[in-house]
């Protein structure tokens, strides 16, 4: 395919000044629309207006001025196919060979605050998409560009051979039809947002996910499943799918399923912190002046559970800190950065998946920033679980507790050091599958329950584990997800040499436990939240 003539007609006009220059110099016509004709113009471009050549005059503010069968006309029709050549040479229609459209910015404008309907309605694209399709539907013959980033290599292309190749060309098409897919997604998920007063409910009544495949897996969670990775279409700032992989084997889904809980979990302290986790529960949780000392309490916590695991820092591993974590067999090493002598140590365990993540507030004014603060803190505004032949979604659990929530509900008031304990409890126990039970002090986890059926059970593991490990339970505070229905679930971790406790509180009950509580000789706290993770 030899391009003689590109019709260009842009909303984002980055770059485009460039690229049509190159064409001109190539001998390419040009052909455009609108502001995009006035800006090529100014800049001594030899322009024909869409107005000429169709003969029609743009109208309705610009609602119509593409939709016209010398412009579809020169694009739907297939050079193989005498009849439709023979068409076009009766109506004085001619080829047009590459279009260049980027639409309406519709996605921008209904994510600022204060859109109106009005404004959302004039930035949906009729043209452009048509335009679009047309010549998407035709790429054997037509190239499609849908963004600036294609425009370098085309030109590299068309100035290296005179012509796009197939290949290219199918390329370019299946971007096109997806960037119209996720376009037309957008409007629905905006106009079926739209409630009766005026304002947006969070759950449209149409869901249209939009996700973009990162690669294929080996295998799903068991070798006889298959499964790939995919990222949202614009992923929050500091998300996993937004890691560089340094060295390693292929992360595998589990690898990828265990490392998003840790790297969740990490990023949410703000102090220096290490977490370890394994079969997606962190099995050890610590804060230290550095990444040595965090990861060393870390591990203590669960050494065995700690064999095989994910391991995530929120500050740069140094040599230290590597030479420590590289006695352990570890799958997944996670940090914003890497001392280049903590690299060098790692490439003797070729095998070990090393990723470098940037944290959310090191990427401050991304590309495609939203207005939504979870997304800007590289958070889920989301979370969504699929069910048969359905879906579940809500809002994501991103509750920060702050301290002036708690409510002390015993005689017995919490020092200090205790309720910074509680805090740093309460965060971890956030992330831990429920019924989950988390025994903390100075910055560290003692004993983790997760999982269990019953809050008893969680309780009673977490003690054992940190038996197991030879860690003191004394003076421990303790988080639990969810209320304790009865005073039994008190009693075992007190039992077991908690002195304080948190729990969310809200049970018909909770008189008895406050009872407990004082007749036991504890500060208990309530938190007014629940953090099932199920």
């Amino acid at each position: 395919m030899t391009v003689l003539t590109a019709l260009i007609s842009v909303s984002d006009k980055t770059g485009v000044v460039e690229f049509a220059q190159a064409l001109h110099a190539l001998g390419v016509q040009l052909l455009s629309t609108g502001g995009t004709a006035r800006l090529l113009s100014e800049q001594g471009l030899p322009v024909t207006e869409v107005a000429e050549l169709t003969g029609f005059p743009e109208m309705l503010d610009g609602r119509v001025k593409t939709l016209h069968p010398r412009v579809h006309g020169g694009l739907l029709a297939r050079r193989d196919v005498p009849a439709h050549m023979a068409a076009l040479k009766e109506h004085g229609i001619g080829t047009i060979d590459l279009l260049v459209v980027n639409l309406y910015p519709f996605e921008a404008t209904v994510a600022k605050a204060g859109c109106t309907l009005e404004d959302a309605i004039e930035n949906i694209d009729i043209g452009g998409p048509a335009m679009v399709r047309s010549a998407a539907k035709n790429w054997k013959d037509v190239g499609v560009l849908t963004d600036a980033s294609q425009y370098a290599p085309v030109l590299a292309e068309l100035k290296a051979a005179g012509r796009l190749t197939d290949r290219t060309k199918f390329a370019l098409s299946v971007a096109a039809f997806n960037r119209i897919s996720n376009y037309d997604a957008a409007i629905s998920d905006y106009l079926s947002s739209l409630r009766e007063d005026g304002t947006r409910s969070e759950f449209p009544a149409q869901a249209n996910g939009r996700f973009v495949k990162l690669q294929d897996l080996r295998y799903g969670e068991n070798p006889h499943q298959s499964a790939a990775f995919y990222r949202d279409l614009h992923p929050a700032p500091g998300s996993l799918v937004t890691a560089v992989q340094l060295q390693g084997k292929e992360l595998s889904y589990n690898n990828i399923a265990d490392a998003d809980a840790a790297w969740e979990c990490v990023k949410s302290f703000t102090t220096p912190a290490c977490v370890i986790v394994k079969h997606a529960n962190p099995c050890g949780v610590a804060l230290g002046n550095d990444a040595l000392e965090a990861y060393s309490k870390a591990f203590k916590t669960d050494p065995t559970s700690a064999f095989g695991g994910i391991i995530a820092f929120n500050r740069p591993v140094d040599l230290a800190a590597a030479q420590a974590v590289s006695k352990q067999f570890v799958e997944v090493l996670m940090a914003p950065a890497y001392t280049p002598e903590a690299l060098d140590l790692f490439k003797a365990k070729a095998n070990v998946r090393v990723l470098q993540i940037a944290l959310p507030h090191d990427l401050q004014g991304s590309p495609h920033a939203r207005g939504d603060s979870a997304w800007a803190q590289g958070r889920n505004a989301q979370d969504i679980k699929r069910i048969g032949s359905g879906l579940l979604i809500q809002s994501a659990d991103n509750h920060e507790l702050a301290l002036s929530d708690l409510k002390v509900v015993t005689r017995l008031q919490p020092t200090p050091q205790q309720l910074e304990d509680l805090l740093f409890a309460w965060k971890v126990a956030k992330y831990v599958k429920s019924n989950a039970i988390v025994f903390c002090k100075d910055g560290m986890t003692l004993g983790v329950g997760a999982g269990q059926m019953s809050r008893l059970d969680s309780a009673r593991i977490a003690s054992i584990k940190a038996q197991h490990a030879g860690l003191s339970l004394q003076g421990t505070a303790v988080a639990s997800d969810a209320f304790f229905p009865f005073r039994d679930g008190l009693d075992v971790v007190v039992d077991a040499g908690a002195s304080c406790v948190i729990q969310p509180g809200g049970s018909m009950r909770d008189a008895e436990v406050i009872a407990a509580a004082d007749e036991r000789g504890v500060a208990m706290v309530f938190s007014g939240v629940r953090h099932f993770r199920h």
